[in-house]
């Protein structure tokens, strides 16, 4: 058996937890699943850019700077030490998956010795600080993200830890660790970037040390008292405004909430605190009620990356950040393993296949930093804040490396246990391989999911248990099939309890028709428009896929007309595209006529492809959300 690893959350066996994550390593993805494409290509190409940016953009120098061996001012963010962090959490990962990788484990280990080198006597470690603003250290709280920094060093630690490489970073993580808990124990102190909660968590959870979980929880405590400095944005950006258990609605910078509220339930699974589980029950109730986009992500506020009021969700302004939908992506793991409640495995699904994968060029070197849902016909995409197409990096680097740490911990997501037996969360071909009950179970998995819905699972090993599968939200639970007979799903799982055998093999069938779905009435950015999706994926429909002379903006889809579902049809990386009917509808009106005006009004047969491939081809005009033909 593969050499067990833990992946990025792992409860103690004290934690009030419904599910146990499996390890890292206990899923292998097969190398031709859209999955195994993602994990490739990541390991191959998006990891060794973002090691490259880190030398280019000057955030390794601004390390030197401190040692002595670059001179120069400090470049770049004052926060850029976070973009090296989360790197070498990455590269901790993936060498847990390729332990043969040389280069990366040369970078690691190389990486970390000069963390060592620049860290003070008394285990502080940011290059800012201790390069522009010495005299300022832990007096910015608000702006500076030295804790913000810090938890990604620890976080890199833990994958260090967990993957057993790189004894040097957790030394570094270690003593700054300690540093800050002597430093915040007893002061009433926060930083303005929640992230340092979720970080301690797990940091307490790989070394057993107490200090760690309690400043977490103090750091959650005093969240919202107004403590921090409100210049800039305010205290709502900065989440100061209320405390979290008291706090009825996300509000503020959706990164910083969603981070904050991931290490909200950490800190509740391990303190047994029901009233601020329950508080993040409200707020994710809150969050998915009503703020968040179709494809999962959250942020429809530029000015501040900021969740809206209810219902704002504009599809062209929306800033939907990529670490916005990584942070989604997160706090809901962590609340799938605190309640078990299938809804948090759906939203797990939708933003990875969506806004998470979307973030991604194919050629796993360009990156959007904010994820619109439409692109504008003269959209002016010159300036990085809003580009018409992905980046090879940013001025603020936060996601590239982000999206490099998540990927190469993807396989640790899709299985869960209990105390019956194992929940298949996410689906992707490959094999799962763990032990229940100190018995070694292996299931094999073919499917070509999220393009196909059919998954047929081979149990290879004598295991009695009960097999959970997850019924996707999207799928009519009436019309899913297990060996061609249907099934009645139970709270969004069909549970299978069986002593298997070795080669018992099932099928189990989500049919994936093409559907049209509307917006809430209230939200009045898209009214009158639908979209188009299938199982988990949303579809979207772009310029370079209309006839010569069509603006997108004049086309309307007929919502009554069947949608064709379209296999192989040969456009790049596009395995499932939808055929859609509707019209032309173009006019030279004024801009507000007094009066209706005629329509010239032509027939139309279009493309949707998915809305994670948009951008691939070259940059266009894109929309998800599409108006309504109108209809007699």
């Amino acid at each position: 058996m593969t050499e067990s690893v833990p992946g990025p959350v792992q409860p103690t066996a004290d934690a009030v937890a419904a599910l146990r994550p499996l390890p890292l390593t206990a899923t292998t993805v097969a190398d031709d699943s859209l999955w195994g494409t993602w994990l490739r290509r990541n390991a191959a190409r998006t990891l060794p850019h973002c090691v490259s940016q880190l030398h280019a953009a000057g955030a390794i120098d601004n390390l030197r700077r401190v040692t002595g061996e670059v001179d120069g001012e400090f470049q770049n963010m004052w926060f850029a030490d976070s973009d090296v962090h989360k790197t070498l959490e990455a590269a901790a990962w993936q060498l847990a998956l390729t332990p043969e990788d040389v280069e990366l484990r040369a970078f690691l280990d190389t990486t970390a010795a000069l963390l060592a080198k620049a860290q003070d006597v008394d285990g502080y470690l940011n290059s800012y600080y201790t390069v522009a603003k010495p005299e300022q250290r832990w007096q910015e709280l608000h702006k500076s993200h030295e804790l913000y920094c810090a938890g990604h060093l620890i976080q890199a630690a833990v994958a260090a830890d967990r993957a057993g490489v790189g004894a040097e970073v957790v030394t570094v993580a270690r003593r700054f660790a300690d540093l800050i808990v002597d430093r915040f124990t007893e002061v009433d102190d926060v930083d303005g970037h929640p992230e340092i909660e979720t970080a301690l968590v797990e940091l307490y959870r790989v070394t057993g040390h107490r200090p760690y979980l309690d400043l977490a929880k103090r750091f959650v405590d005093l969240r919202g008292h107004g403590l921090l400095n409100p210049e800039h944005f305010g205290a709502v950006y900065l989440q100061d405004h209320v405390p979290v258990r008291q706090a009825d609605a996300v509000a503020g910078h959706a990164v910083r909430q969603l981070y904050l509220l991931a290490g909200v339930v950490d800190v509740a699974v391990e303190t047994h605190d029901d009233e601020l589980l329950a508080a993040a029950r409200r707020l994710w109730d809150d969050a998915f009620g009503a703020k968040t986009y179709v494809t999962g992500a959250h942020g429809s506020r530029h000015r501040d990356e900021a969740f809206g009021d209810p219902y704002e969700l504009p599809a062209d302004r929306a800033y939907a950040e990529t670490c916005a939908a990584i942070a989604s992506f997160q706090w809901n793991w962590r609340m799938l393993l605190a309640t078990g409640d299938v809804r948090h495995a759906d939203e797990m699904e939708r933003v990875l296949h969506n806004a998470i994968a979307g973030s991604t060029a194919s050629d796993g070197q360009h990156f959007f930093y904010s994820n619109p849902l439409h692109l504008r016909t003269g959209h002016d995409g010159s300036h990085e804040d809003a580009p018409s197409q992905r980046l090879p990096w940013y001025t603020c680097a936060c996601c590239p490396p982000n999206l490099a740490r998540l990927m190469a911990s993807l396989p640790g997501y899709a299985v869960t246990a209990d105390d019956s037996g194992l929940q298949v969360q996410l689906y992707t071909a490959g094999e799962i391989e763990t032990t229940v009950d100190g018995e070694p179970v292996r299931i094999a998995v073919r499917t070509e999911y999220p393009w196909d819905g059919r998954v047929e699972l081979t149990v290879t090993t004598d295991a009695p248990l009960t097999l959970g599968l997850r019924i996707p939200g999207w799928c009519a639970a009436e019309d899913v099939r297990l060996d061609g007979e249907p099934v009645e799903p139970v709270d969004g799982y069909l549970r299978l309890r069986r002593d298997w055998k070795p080669g018992v093999a099932m099928t189990l069938d989500l049919p994936m028709p093409a559907r049209v779905v509307r917006p809430h009435p209230r939200i009045d950015a898209v009214r009158g428009c639908v979209a188009l999706t299938r199982g988990p994926l949303v579809y979207c429909v772009e310029q370079a896929d209309l006839p010569d002379g069509v603006i997108l903006e004049d086309v309307r889809v007929d919502p009554s007309a069947p949608v064709v579902v379209n296999r192989a049809t040969g456009l790049p990386d596009v395995p499932v595209a939808l055929t859609v009917t509707g019209t032309v509808q173009a006019t030279d009106a004024p801009l507000y006529p007094a009066a209706p005006v005629e329509e010239t009004t032509e027939s139309l047969a279009f493309t949707a492809v998915p809305y994670f491939l948009w951008g691939n081809r070259k940059p266009g005009p894109m929309r998800v959300w599409i108006p309504a033909a109108a209809t007699e």
